[in-house]
Parts: C-alpha cells; structure tokens; sequence
C-alpha cells in the first residue's frame, strides 16, 4: 500500500483532539433552555462542529461516530466503522466469549461522554458490562506499534475480565442462573444494570454498581411465568415488564415486593414493552399481533391497534419507537412496519376508571351491575343510564373477575383475584366472605348459582362448592365436590340445565356432563373425541348412553370427529379452549331427540353446538376470524346467540332452527348472521341480554373501561355514564323492524317491505337480503358475509315450536277460516297478523225508549206530598218521671252524697262558733250535678 494512503494512529482526529475540543462538542448537545439533550442530524452536527472546533475536516468528523457493535454466535462481538474507506469495515473484535451474546445495550453519560458501558447478555444467564473510561478517544487501547487504520485490533474476552486494559474493565453477574438473558440495560441515574428472563424466579434482576471495579449487588423480581422485556421511564422511575403472562406490570426499582401497578387486556404473551416518555404513556405489543397504548398514570388503555401487521406465524420482532417524529418502527423477521403517531381528536366517553369485568342485569331493580379491574361496583339506571350507587375496594386491592346474582336477585355474588367470594346486599353491606382460594390469591372465572350449592371456577382442575347450608356464619369454607378431579386442566366456566345436568369446560377444550345431584361425572365431550373418565362406573354409564346412539361414521365411532376448521400446530395450544358454556333450555323438549343443546365458544373465535343425548359434537363454525378467545350469551328463548371478541364487535345470530337435528358429520355452515356492530374499541369482556318494557337489549362490558347498552337489532342506545342521559322508550322505538319481532310493528314504507324482511320461501331457497349487507358495516360485508352468507330476517312465531305444534294440529282440524288462507300475505309488515273477512252486519233492533219516547220521557202529573207528622210534646210521651237514680251513675251519686255531708258538717262548725250570726240563708239541694 502506498504510504500516502496511510495514517498513522497520531494522525487520527480522536488523537489530535483535547478535551477542551470534546468540551465544546459537547455544547452541542446541551442548550441552556433545554434540560434533555438534543439530537440533530449527522450533516448538522459535521457542519456545527467543524467550524466550532477549527481543526480537522468534515469527513474525519463524519467517522468518529459511525460505529456499531454486532454480536455473533461464534461467541464474538465485533465494531465496524460504518464510514470507512472499506465498505463495512470492522476495526476491533473482541473473541473467546464464554458464552453467545443475545442482547446488547450502549449507555453513555451526557455530561461526561468519556463515560460510556457497552452491556450485553448471553445465553448462560450471565450479565456482562464493558465499562469504557475514554470513550471519546479510544473505545480499547491500540498496539504500540504503528498500525494501519483499517487494520483488524482483536481483543480476547480474558483480558478485559483480568483488567488488562486501562480505558475499559470489565463488570458481571450471574443472577439468572442458566436462563437466557432476553434484554439488559444499564441505567445512568440508578448506576445499575437491569436485564431479564423467561423464567418465574428472578424474572428481571438489578444489579447495582456502587463502585468502580468493585462486585455488584443484585436484587431480583419474581414474575409468574417471566418476562420478554422491560422498558424504563427515568422520570417516572418505573420499570414495565412484558409478561409472558399476558400482563404489562409497573415496578418501582427501590420497592420489588409487589407491582405498584398491572395493565391488563392483552390476550397473548406480551413481547415487546418501550415507554413514550415526554407523553407518560406505554407501548407493548404481544404475540397475537396487537399493539397497546396505555396511559400510566390513569393505567388505562387508550388505542389498540391490530389487524395491520404482517401475517407470520412464527416471527422474531423488534420495536422501536422514535419520540422526536412520532415513528413506529416495528420488525418482522425480514419485513419492516412503520406507523405514525396522530393526534388524538375528540374524548372517549368511560363508564369506569379501569377495565370492566362484568356486567349483570337485575330485573328486579331494574338496574344494570358493572364491575372492574380496580374492585369498585357501579348500578346504573337502564332507562337513563344515570350512576345509582358506587362502591369501592369491595375487595381491596384486589381486580373483581366475575359476578352472579341469587335466585331472588336480592344478594350480589362477587369474585376477586384474592381468592375469595363475597356476598353483598344493595345497600353495600357484604354477609358472607367464602374463602374459595383457600387464603391463596387465585383468579376466579365464574360463579354459578344453583339451588342448594354454590360453584366457583376457574384456577384449578376440581370444582369448588359451598353449600347453602353452611352460610351461617361470616366467614365460609368449601364443602368437599363428591366427584373428585375428572379435568386435566384448569376448569374455566360451567353451565347449569335443570334440574340436574351440570356442564364444566376447561382451558384444553374439554367438556364434562354431571349429575349435580350425585356430584358424579357422567361423560366427556372434547372436539378430537378424545378423553376417558377415570371412574370405573361413570365409564361403565357412558358405555350404557354409546349402546342407545345410532352409529356415526367410520371416523366419528373411532372416537375422532372430522375436524371442521383446519389450524396450525402453533396454535393447537387455544384451539379448543372454552371460555362460556350455555345450555339452550328451550329445546329442552328437543333435547330427547337428537337436537343440540349445549352451546360452547372460546380460541380462535369458535363456537360449537353439542348434542348431551348422542354425545356428540354436532356444528362448528368460525364466529369471528383473528380474533383470538371470543365470548358469547344467549337470549332466555334459545333465539339469538350474540358473540363478543377482542377488537370490540359484536355479532347478533339466528340459531332457533341451527342444528336441531344432528347427522353423522358435523355441520359446518355458519347460523345466518342477523348483524354485526362495535360498540367498543377494546376486548368484550361480558355480554348479558335482558329483556325491558318488553324489548330485548344486551348489555357489553370491555376492556376500553366502558358498559354500553345496545338493541339487539344493533343500534347503540349510549354508553352508562354518559353526560346526557337517554329515555329508553324513545330509542327503541327507532329500532326498526327488530321491534315488530318482539312486542309490537312499526310502519314500513314499500321499499322497506321489500328489502328488509327475507320471507321464508326466499330463505328455503337461499336468497339473502342485498338491504341488510349494506347496513351492515364495512368489515363485517368484507370478511363474514362472503363466508357465511348475508343475514336474514325471519318471523319469530313461524320458528317457534308451538307453531310447528300448531302446523301439525292443522292437518287434523282447521282452526282458521278460509278467509285467512287467502288474504295472508307472505311479506311486508303486517304479514303476519291475523286477518280475516268481516262478519255480515244486520239491522239492529232499536230499543223500547226510542220507538216510544213519551213512555219514559213525557211530563207526570205533580203530586200533592204529604203533611209532615205532627211532633208531640215530651210530657205527653214521657211514660213515667226520671229521677238521678236512673240518670247518674251510682259512683257519681255516691260522690255527691259525701260532698254534701262535708259540706253540712262544716257549715254547722261555723254556727257553733262564738260571735258568728248565721245571715246566710241554707243552699236549696239539687237534684242536679254537683258543682264545687
């Protein structure tokens, strides 16, 4: 190489420049008015510093700060000068690491830019900081001997650990045993590292430099599960760690004995977390593809973001977000996403502070029951929407997941993650507490009210019971479940068919039949056929119930049913979990026969009909598609199924004439789908239909911390907690044709007629409604309509089963009128009203009082009244005299009788007086009452 091509390491800019050169370059960055430091761009930077320094040109400015640090599998972490004359050229490599690098980090001080640590973790569980003292001029010292520039410096991994460099040594620990170490940080203002894993024990450990080259002190945090990532807010001084657990937890650096706050509503494990600091809100992005934006001081959800990401299954990711700009950037495996933050325009309108758990409807009180993650319970008006009454840390600190109402729907049944069941009346006063959690903090997922016991589901594999009887004092222990342990997983819902029926679901998809009355198990239901019972005679009783069921096909009487929905093996894991189980009582006299009655829903936004008489899986279809876990209710008349998912919409579908009769195969067409609406921005958590003023409205709960109330046609009648309160009667007299369903009709115009309602020739023939598909929302016509078909109306009396009784009776005796055969029409409105000819109308016969009016309305002659009767004087009619004998009582005379003596004997004492003239004359007696 010519010499002229060559520099020596005195020749290099970061050599010939003092401290007082990187003092001034360090002016740059820290304006007086501004506290944080400023970033620029490179072109800005090159021309700002080279004309504020005076030495050196642009270029060698360009180069001092190019550099990257990449880490290799073969245990190397290599610097390359991005700016070099070579194209990517690497001028130092640091070899024989013990272990492979996975995550890395780059710290430097801003007011000492000397101070700088190059962090990184490996796959040993082990945390290494480079601690780099001169910074600014040379990362590592350089041979003594004149080298070239571009020449390759190695550097073993041994020598910095000895401390054989004087511009770097070297700090490390070994808090996470083998676990690998998934992200690290050093944190200037605390002087402590801080890295993770996934593992529940030390999960996230602080490691604290107190001194230059001295050993570091570790604290560790335990998290369930572990943790993906963290991200660290200095002026908040919070930690949040993405949970594998699906829960984004805030920790205070100083306090790691318990969260000071836990952001749910994320569905899937949570792998990505980076704050926005100037704004105080929170980024976090989790495996089923869904960003987050939450804000930390209210710890509230304020966007989700999904649906626009690309489609991968498996996926290495990486989020960057870029303050400055309002940038996203987010990686997938070889693509790049970038999306632009916008400012936010109008207020959303919340029912609660944090999210809602659960919703109910009193019928009694007419009032709807919310709950929420922060254990706070609201009642609210349903005719207004107005707040009744609030109550507060009904169980302390702890999220309420789940509610249920008595029989007499006088007493609040309330679930906490505390682990324990309270009993509440409306007046805020708790009777019982039911230690349910046996004093373990445990997630509680249902509460089902039976007749003499009380069920509670939802974080082990047996059922947990209290009996009525039991509830005589405050604090109530569980009764012993005579069945024993019969899931493999955790038991997440049940349903209840009277009298004695009783259904549990489990999070692998498995569903179990049993006599509530016995507490014995009596069969399994699982999608694949699959599962056994484990008692001798609950298997010898299913053998009995299989010999009276026809035979299926050769792959179902194998015990494997033909999967209806095809999915990967990533995603086996939620297939089949159940997360509502209902039983459609009304086909209850159906149910003999081979007709479904059983409703299940849960991943992949499944829902499947059950048969409990043959035992079988009878339909299957998609609800709602990449939509990850779904909820569902169903209306008391077996009519409406309603389904909720996690992007906040709703879907309204007809199952009163769905899978009444169960084949050899499973259906897999979808029920007709009536409408669809999203009246949330956020996950549905609960769905409660409830039937006022004789319409039936449905009442959803969502993680956006807001209890909507919705006809059931679609139509949103407000958000509880509004500001203005709405009048029920007058919304849902603008529900449309809906209405005429339930209780009443409404006038249509001819195009309405025409458009609106499919008759039942046009559904046997599979024609749909083009009026319906265009009301209905843009995603909804997009995905489900061209999939399942367009929604249809239909009479509600035609699919009942009193008019299939009613039909067939018909065929023995005509109860109608020719009449009404011939003028019932087949659509419009008013199709279905009875009419029929008017009866012939004849003279009527007039009355007496108007052929002959002088009978009763003509003048009489006055008559002469008579003398009144002449009254007679007393003395004639007395017949004999009164005396005080017969007109005073006997005590009154008595009394009179004494005073009278007194009164004699007193008088004759003043006689006998000397001196004393008796002038007065004696007081004439008197039959009357005596007067004093």
């Amino acid at each position: 190489m010519d010499p002229s091509e060559m520099k020596s390491e005195t020749e290099l800019l970061e050599n010939r420049l003092s401290k007082k050169d990187f003092a001034k370059m360090q002016t740059l960055f820290l304006l007086p008015e501004v506290k944080q430091p400023v970033s620029m761009m490179k072109e800005e930077f090159v021309d700002k510093v080279s004309s504020l320094v005076g030495r050196g040109t642009k270029d060698e400015y360009g180069e001092l700060f190019d550099k990257i640090a990449v880490g290799f599998t073969s245990k190397e972490i290599c610097f390359y000068d991005l700016l070099s004359k070579q194209e990517f050229s690497c001028q130092y490599k640091i070899l024989d690491l013990e272990h492979t690098p996975l995550s890395m980090d780059y710290w430097y001080n801003p007011t000492d830019a000397d101070e700088a640590v190059l962090s990184f973790g490996d796959l040993g569980g082990e945390v290494n900081g480079m601690c780099f003292t001169t910074a600014l001029i040379a990362l590592f010292e350089r041979p003594t001997t004149t080298v070239e520039q571009d020449s390759v410096i190695t550097i073993k991994w041994q020598e910095l650990v000895n401390g054989n460099h004087k511009c770097c040594y070297v700090v490390r620990h070994k808090g996470h045993g083998k676990s690998w170490v998934r992200r690290v940080r050093y944190l200037g203002n605390l002087d402590a590292f801080i890295s993770c894993a996934t593992s529940n024990v030390n999960s996230i450990v602080l490691a604290w430099k107190e001194k230059e080259r001295m050993p570091l002190r570790t604290t560790a945090i335990h998290i369930g599960k572990g943790t993906n990532d963290f991200d660290y807010h200095p002026g908040l001084n919070l930690i949040a760690s993405a949970g594998i657990d699906n829960k984004v937890c805030l920790w205070n650096p100083y306090v790691i004995s318990k969260p000071v706050g836990v952001l749910r509503g994320h569905m899937a494990s949570v792998i990505a977390v980076q704050f926005i600091v100037s704004k105080k809100q929170l980024l976090s992005f989790s495996k089923d593809k869904v960003l987050r934006v939450w804000d930390v001081h209210h710890q509230l959800c304020i966007q989700r973001i999904a649906g626009v990401f690309p489609k991968c299954m498996e996926f290495h990711m990486v989020l960057y977000f870029d303050e400055e700009h309002g940038r996203l950037l987010t990686t997938f495996n070889n693509q790049i996403t970038l999306l632009e933050a916008k400012q936010e325009i109008g207020q959303r309108v919340t029912s609660h502070a944090k999210v809602v758990s659960c919703v109910l409807y009193n019928q009694l009180f007419k009032q709807v029951i919310s709950s929420d993650a922060d254990s706070t319970i609201i009642y609210w008006m349903i005719d207004t929407g107005q707040k009744i009454k609030q109550f507060t840390k009904c169980h302390g600190d702890a999220e309420i997941s789940t509610m249920a109402l008595d029989a007499t729907e006088t007493r609040l049944f309330t679930g906490g993650t505390d682990g324990t069941v309270k009993v509440w009346d409306f007046n805020g006063h708790c009777y019982h507490k039911l230690n349910a959690g046996l004093d373990q903090a445990v997630e509680i997922s249902q509460i089902l009210m039976l007749k003499r016991t009380v069920l509670v589901l939802g974080w082990e594999r047996m059922i947990t019971v209290f009996r009525m009887n039991s509830f005589t004092q405050f604090f109530v222990q569980p009764s012993e479940w005579k069945g024993g342990v019969q899931h493999q997983n955790d038991i997440l819902c049940a349903a209840i068919l009277p009298p004695q029926t009783l259904a549990t679901g489990s999070y692998d998809g498995e569903i179990i039949i049993w006599n509530n009355n016995t507490e014995n198990a009596r069969y399994k239901l699982h999608p694949d056929g699959t599962g056994t019972l484990k008692s001798k005679s609950d298997s010898e009783l299913l053998k009995e119930r299989k010999t009276s069921i026809p035979p299926r096909t050769s792959s179902a009487s194998s015990g494997k049913f033909s999967p209806s929905v095809v999915f990967s093996e990533s995603d086996a894991e939620c297939n089949y979990t159940v997360t509502r189980l209902i039983f459609l009582e009304a086909r209850k006299s159906l149910a003999a026969g081979d007709a479904a009655d059983l409703v299940s829903c849960g991943g992949l936004g499944l829902v499947r009909f059950w048969s409990t008489t043959r035992i079988c899986l009878g339909a299957e279809f998609i609800a709602h598609r990449d939509a990850g876990s779904i909820i569902m209710t169903v209306d008391k008349t077996g009519q409406y199924l309603i389904t909720g998912d996690i992007d906040g919409w709703v879907k309204v579908w007809d199952i009163q004439e769905y899978c009444l009769h169960c084949t050899d195969s499973v259906i897999n067409q979808p029920p007709a789908l009536l409408t669809t609406f999203q009246p949330h921005v956020d996950c549905v958590t609960h769905l409660e239909t409830c039937v006022h003023n004789g319409q039936l409205l449905l009442t959803s709960a969502s993680a956006d911390c807001s209890v909507a109330l919705s006809h059931i046609s679609g139509s949103i009648v407000g958000i509880f907690g509004q500001e203005e309160h709405w009048r029920i009667n007058d919304i849902i007299g603008e529900a449309g044709v809906w209405n005429s369903q339930l209780t009443g009709y409404r006038e249509q115009s001819p195009e309405e007629d025409s458009h609106s309602v499919t008759t039942p020739e046009e559904i046997s023939a599979g024609k749909n409604s083009p009026k319906l598909a265009q009301d209905l929302p843009e995603q909804a016509r997009d995905s489900d309509l061209e999939i399942m078909g367009q929604p249809t109306l239909t009479n509600p009396w035609q699919n009942t089963i009193l008019w299939k009784r009613y039909q067939e009776s018909k065929k023995e005796i005509d109860h109608k009128p020719a009449a009404w055969k011939e003028s019932q029409s087949s659509i419009g409105t008013f199709s279905w009203l009875h009419i029929e000819d008017l009866s012939s109308v004849y003279e009527l016969e007039k009355p007496d009082f108007v052929t002959n009016p002088h009978r009763y309305f003509g003048e009489k002659p006055e008559k002469k009244s008579p003398d009144p009767p002449e009254i007679h004087v007393i003395s004639e009619t007395v017949k004999a005299a009164f005396d005080e004998k017969s007109l005073f009582p006997r005590d009154i005379l008595q009394s009179e009788h004494k005073a009278r003596r007194s009164h004699r004997q007193h008088g004759s004492r003043l006689c006998q007086k000397p001196g004393h003239t008796q002038s007065r004359k004696p007081k004439a007696s008197s039959s009357a009452v005596f007067r004093p």
